[in-house]
């Protein structure tokens, strides 16, 4: 695939959208990509957003809607086997129709999960569901920084990119992932920040895909270190990290 094809494919690989061939060769491309390391930590940080939102049932009238549509979207003819793999680019605008209409349904979701969340939740609920849209508005705010900078490498053992973005203006970082290992169950992944070696605690991940703040300030620190620990965390690394990010 060609650098051009590979800058296209960041929303695709932030959905988690692309295959085993596809994602390997574009995480080679995203550890030395620093343009599409953003685009992806944005993509990212966004559907973080919005899977915060309750799924409730689509309306049934929105979803008759919809289905209608979809029966005139043209089909291709039936082909004969390829020769070798179909390119991407020709594989997603065959199908971008169907995934528009289908993206439309989803977003339809999400915002009458926003409305469940403001009418219908606990006070519990509704109590974390502000402070995950406080969290996203601040890496929102992070990633537009006008000193913003971003990292990216992939994790050890294969199978992820992670990404940090740092502001000193902010005094602050980000952490974003994609297809990290899944975690067993009681444990946690928590971050660092390296100060010269010595590992100061930032917070603790759960999810092996998404955003998160780093908790603490700067404070002169050399970078951002990840480590697999108990679900409550520990007060020092107690493995090797999965990841190491320089803020270079």
């Amino acid at each position: 695939m060609s650098t051009a094809d590979l800058h296209t494919l960041t929303g695709a690989y932030a959905a988690h959208a692309l295959d085993d061939a596809e994602r390997e060769e574009f995480e080679r491309h995203l550890a030395r990509c620093p343009a599409c390391a953003q685009e992806v930590a944005e993509f990212t940080a966004t559907l973080a957003r919005l899977g915060a939102a309750q799924a409730v049932p689509v309306p049934e009238e929105l979803r008759r809607r919809v289905m209608a549509a979809l029966d005139t979207v043209r089909q291709e003819p039936p082909a004969g086997p390829p020769p070798g793999p179909r390119p991407l680019r020709r594989r997603l605008r065959r199908s971008w129709p169907r995934l528009a209409l289908a993206a439309c349904l989803a977003l339809a979701a999400a915002a009458g999960g926003v409305a469940v969340q403001q009418h219908g939740e606990s006070e519990r609920a509704r109590s974390r569901a502000a402070a995950l849209q406080r969290q996203q508005a601040r890496i929102t705010e992070l990633l537009t920084a006008p000193d913003a900078r971003i990292a990216s490498a992939g994790v050890a053992g294969g199978g992820g990119v992670a990404t940090v973005v740092w502001s000193h203006a902010r005094d602050a970082a980000g952490f974003l992932a994609s297809g990290l290992p899944a975690l067993e169950q009681g444990t946690a992944y928590e971050l660092w920040f390296d100060d010269a070696g010595s590992m100061r605690p930032a917070g603790l991940m759960s999810d092996p895909a998404g955003a998160v703040l780093l908790s603490g300030p700067l404070n002169g620190a050399r970078g951002v270190g990840v480590t697999v620990e108990p679900a409550g965390g520990s007060a020092r690394p107690t493995g090797a990290p999965v990841v190491l990010l320089s803020f270079g």
